[in-house]
This record gives structure tokens, C-alpha cells and sequence, in this order.
């Protein structure tokens, strides 16, 4: 039925109270930057786009509000906004860059367009402590990004710190509301932390209890009582996330779970009887495996485009799983490994903004499904389900796997997807995985794996021409997977593998190393 479609469920609901806090995003690149510290500081949080803040709100009663960033500019007519309902609820208010200014035109005082712009790092002159800045020296250095300022602020604010000529923070604490002209949360600012862990428990009365032990609990109340006397199946992946999902629902209900592990043709090199035999000896969880390659790779034939390969991929999974699910006959729910970061970047946060990419599991499932969604890990950030996992006392090889794609091989395969290219990809990428660990980068670089590019190149061995294909090496570094950067790998390490890759796999005559930060590109090629 459609309503089981609705990803947005309401697990997960239990754990807004008072003691969280909500990010309202107006389409700053360092949105998910201040939730990763506020999390960090141990309160939980929720970022929702500026279109949806007054609904969110009532919804969720936070602790404290907090307005992003953004790039537009309050001076335009068209600009993004907040209802005033937002900042007439006595709770908490604290704007960032775009969020100060934004609090000024909404209030009363006057914002211009600068005469001078500030990009980068200025020093900060705090000029009254107050509750913002308590315990702070007088003068340090913070980031800037910003070209208007306020030229007035409304009654009842004063100015708290400048920037030379340039206003930095005022608040009202009457009201409740502060702003800051600068980025706290990026560690170019010295004491950033600091100012957001007043803002959080000296203003919002936050105590800092969010933990993955208190998280844990939480969620295994909530799946206890969405199931109910029921029974659910889960998609198993291979990865940390559904294994980490299933062990949380596994704790929750126990053998009322039932997971599935397809063989979708699109794994890594002997992946399918490796995992399927760890599932069972280590995790001791119920796992029937289904071999469904010829399935996957039929519906893929001569499929380029990205985004209809992961839709095409998230519905087979999905008839796979309503056709297992109906051999346990009172199997009504679906678990899913959901994180964060794939709804941020499968649903525009922003309103009118574009998505990124569908994930199998978020923008790629079908309208239409038998199961209603259990997504116990929706609203994390991937290191903290790596905690989730340590706390649950997961086999570390579980915990600390790279992240592996839903669509797997299908979307590093550029181009269609066939039988040949796979053998071609799943070889290459067992080079990658092999020289990674025996460097002992494995738990150091965020994920390193091969492309297979739609690309061929002209190339002499054994004094022969050749004209074959071309891989791409792509290894990152990242603390959650929404920024990356490229590893700066030894070159030693390197030559090793585009040494092996062409001389080992018949088929690949020229290897390149991406040096492509995220962003502006993603991780993942499609």
C-alpha cells in the first residue's frame, strides 16, 4: 500500500524532546557541519529546510533553534525566510551568517549590501561576554563568509562583538535570540565549540545526554512497540548499516527477524558466500540467502543513466523482499540501514533545491510497497552507527567495513552494465582491496575502490598494441561521508596497484587516480 512508502516515518520520533535542537537550513554549505557539532557536544538534532520550519517546530518542541547559513541575501525580495512564528515561542533563537542577518530584516533592524565583503579568517573583538561568549577571551580569530551586513539591529539588541567596522554578534536576551556574522562551526574559528556549547547548555538548558547507549535504548523501545507482537525482514547489504540495523532490531525482537541477503550480481569479488557464512557463525542471525543475479542484470540491460539504474535496482530489491517476506507470512515490516546522509543527498532538504543522487533505499524505492519501513538508523551520521555498533558489541570486521553502495558495482561501472565489464570490475577491485590492507590503510581511508570507465585507451604490452579499458582508482578520506577529500596515497602504494591491475586482468590497459574532493564532486562516480 502507498502509505508504507512514506519515508518520513514517525520512528524516531521519541527521541525530540526538550533536550534537542532544530537546524533550520537555509542552504549553507556548512548546514551539516554544525550538526556534527552539536551532536558531537552530545545533543541531539534535526535539520529541516526554512520552508518546513514552523511545521517542524510544533512537531518537535525544541531546545533551541538554530538558522544556518545560506547564500542568498536577505535584501532580495525572493529571498528565503521563516514565519514569525519561529521567533515568538520564547525558545532559544541562534543565527548564523545568513541567520543573523535574517533575524535583523525579520525584526526590525536593516540589512545592506557591503562595501566591503568578508571571506576567510578576521579577528573577532568581543565587546560584552554575556551568556554567548562567557568564559571566551576578548579577542580571537573567526571565519567570515559574507558579503551584506547589518547596519542596524532591532530594538532591544545589542552588539556583543565586532569585526573592525563590521557588526559580529548581537543577541537580545530578553527575547532569547542571538546572532553571529561568523561561522562557529568550522575549526578555522578558535573557540567555536565553545560558543555553540553556551549557546547549548548555558542558554537552551541542554544536558548533553544524548548518547549511542542512551540511543540504543531508545530505538529498541520504538521498534518493540512499531512492530509490535509482529515480525519484520531485513535486507542485509553486507555493509555496516543494515548489518548494524539488523543487529538493533535483532536485540529488539529477536528471531521474529528475518533477513535476506540477495545476490544481486553486482558484489565484490566473493562477497556473496564470504558474508552470508558471517552472518550466520558471528552475528547468529536468521539469513536466507537468494540468488538473483540474472534477475538484476536482465532489468539493467543497456541502462546508462545513473539515477534509472538505482531506481531499477531499489525496486527489485524491494519485489524481492515482498516476495521473501510472504514466506513468513506475518512479516509485515521492512528494515533498512538508512542513514542520514542518504536522505539528505535522495530528498531536497532545501525546497527547491536539487537532489544529488537517488540512494536505493530513499529516492530509489518504488510508489507502491507491501512493507511498511522500519529505519532504525535514519537519522545518524555513518561514525556514529559505527558507535551503535561498538556498543552493541558487533565483530569490529562488521563495524569498521568501507561503505559499500546499495546499487554496489552498478554505479561504478560508467556506462551500461554487463556480465563481461563486472568480471573486468570485481577483479580490479580485489587488487584495490587486497594492496589497501596490506598497507594497512584499511581503517584509516574512508573507502577505496575502482571505476570502470566507458573509456578505452591505445597501450604497448609485449610490444603489441593494445586498446582496452581504463580504471579509476578512487580512495578518500572522510569522518562521516559528507565531505571527503582525496588520500594522498604513497606513490609507491600506487604503483603497485595500477602494476597489478594491468598486468594481472586482461581487459585494463591504463589506470588514473581521482583527485576529486567532495565536494563539488560526490564519492561515488554515479
Amino acid at each position: 500500500m502507498a502509505a508504507a512508502r512514506d519515508t518520513q516515518t514517525k520512528l524516531g520520533r521519541t527521541l525530540i524532546s526538550r533536550q534537542s535542537i532544530l537546524i533550520v537550513d537555509f542552504g549553507s554549505q556548512y548546514t551539516q557541519l554544525i550538526a556534527r557539532r552539536v551532536r558531537e557536544l552530545r545533543v541531539y538534532c534535526e535539520i529541516v529546510s526554512f520552508s518546513q520550519a514552523v511545521e517542524k517546530l510544533r512537531e518537535m518542541q525544541p531546545a533551541g533553534i538554530i538558522l544556518s547559513g545560506g547564500p542568498d541575501s536577505v535584501c532580495r525580495e525572493q529571498s528565503p525566510r521563516v514565519a514569525p512564528e519561529v521567533f515568538a515561542q520564547g525558545i532559544p533563537v541562534l543565527g548564523i551568517c545568513y541567520g543573523l542577518q535574517l533575524i535583523a530584516h525579520s525584526l526590525g533592524g536593516a540589512v545592506v549590501p557591503g562595501n566591503q565583503r568578508e571571506f576567510g579568517r578576521a579577528i573577532l573583538e568581543v565587546e560584552e561576554e554575556g551568556e554567548l561568549f562567557a568564559g571566551l577571551p576578548r579577542t580571537f580569530r573567526v571565519w567570515m563568509s559574507h558579503g551584506d551586513r547589518v547596519e542596524s539591529l532591532p530594538a532591544g539588541f545589542r552588539a556583543l562583538a565586532q569585526s573592525g567596522k563590521i557588526l559580529a554578534a548581537a543577541g537580545n536576551e530578553e527575547c532569547r535570540i542571538w546572532g553571529l556574522q561568523f561561522h562557529p562551526e568550522v575549526v578555522h574559528t578558535q573557540h567555536g565549540t565553545a560558543i555553540l556549547e553556551n549557546f547549548l547548555t548555558r542558554i537552551c538548558a541542554c544536558r548533553g545526554d544524548w548518547t549511542m547507549a542512551a540511543f540504543i535504548d531508545s530505538a529498541v523501545d520504538r521498534i518493540r512497540r512499531k512492530i509490535g507482537p509482529g515480525a519484520a525482514i531485513c535486507g542485509l547489504s553486507g555493509g555496516v548499516d543494515s548489518t548494524v540495523a539488523a543487529c538493533l532490531v535483532h536485540k529488539a525482537i529477536g528471531d521474529r527477524l528475518n533477513c535476506i541477503f540477495v545476490d544481486n550480481g553486482l558484489l565484490r569479488k566473493n562477497e556473496y558466500a564470504s558474508v552470508l557464512s558471517s552472518f550466520r557463525d558471528h552475528l547468529h542471525l536468521k539469513v536466507a540467502g537468494v540468488p538473483a543475479a540474472e534477475r538484476f542484470l536482465s532489468r539493467l540491460e543497456g541502462i546508462e543513466e545513473p539515477e534509472q539504474k538505482r531506481k531499477i535496482i531499489g525496486e527489485e530489491f524491494i519485489r524481492i523482499f515482498e516476495e521473501e517476506a510472504r514466506k513468513f507470512g506475518d512479516a509485515k515490516f521492512l528494515v533498512q540501514g538508512t542513514l542520514y546522509p542518504d536522505v539528505i543527498e535522495s530528498t531536497s532538504v532545501l525546497g527547491p533545491s536539487a537532489v544529488i543522487k537517488s540512494h536505493h533505499n530513499v529516492g530509489g524505492l518504488p510508489l507502491e510497497m507491501e512493507l511498511a519501513l522500519v529505519e532504525p538508523l535514519r537519522e545518524l551520521f555513518k561514525d556514529e552507527v559505527r558507535k551503535v555498533g561498538e556498543e552493541l558489541g558487533m565483530d569490529p570486521r562488521f563495524v569498521h567495513r568501507q561503505p559499500f553502495p546499495g546499487p554496489g558495482l552498478a554505479v561504478r561501472i560508467i556506462g551500461p552494465v554487463t556480465a563481461e565489464r563486472l568480471a573486468l570490475l570485481r577483479d580490479a577491485d580485489a587488487v584495490v582491496q587486497e594492496e589497501v590492507e596490506k598497507e594497512g590503510l584499511g581503517r584509516v581511508v574512508w573507502q577505496a575502490f575502482a571505476v570502470l570507465l566507458p573509456v578505452r585507451s591505445v597501450g604497448v604490452m609485449g610490444d603489441d598494441r593494445t586498446y582496452e579499458n581504463v580504471a579509476a582508482l578512487r580512495v578518500v578520506t572522510s569522518q562521516d561521508g559528507m565531505t571527503a577529500d582525496w588520500a594522498r596515497l604513497p606513490h609507491e602504494l600506487l604503483e603497485r596497484i595500477s602494476s597489478r591491475i594491468v598486468n594481472e586482468i586482461r581487459g585494463i590497459n591504463r589506470v588514473v587516480y581521482d583527485i576529486t574532493s567532495k565536494p563539488p564532486g560526490t564519492i561515488e562516480w554515479e
